[in-house]
């Protein structure tokens, strides 16, 4: 695998388009970033990492839907930069993903954060992915 961070959202859209409600992943320090941005925007129930398989262990991710129409918190999940092509951007061009609605995830210097938190901080990054 040469893309872990598209191997985990990939996971994730697999998982949304078969209903599951939790999604396995082995765990990095950036999966459990990606994992905490997403808890904390709201697209995911909840989130933990569990010890064993592997040097680093599991990421466990609990998926949102809505109670009554069962439709999924995340509607789309897109990686942007890629090991072939990396995407940047400075804090002058920051994307806005669904006109504001939706988040980019960037790695910047201070570590992983919201397009929002980026413009906040005046740095720039590696786009990593869309979601909204």
């Amino acid at each position: 695998m040469t893309d872990p961070i598209a191997d985990l959202l990939t996971r994730i859209r697999n998982a949304i388009m078969a209903g599951h409600k939790v999604v396995e992943a082995p765990a990095s320090n950036l999966k459990k970033e990606v994992a905490r941005i997403l808890y904390e925007k709201g697209y995911i129930l909840s989130y933990k990492v569990t010890e064993g398989d592997g040097p680093q262990g599991t990421l466990k991710i609990a998926l949102k839907y809505n109670p009554k129409s069962k439709q999924p918190a995340i509607k789309d999940i897109q990686r942007i930069s890629r090991p072939g092509l990396r995407q940047y951007t400075g804090v002058d061009e920051m994307p806005r993903v669904l006109n504001g609605l939706g988040i980019a995830i960037i790695s910047t210097s201070k570590g992983l954060m919201t397009d929002k938190e980026a413009k906040k901080e005046n740095i720039g990054g590696e786009i990593l992915c869309y979601v909204y």
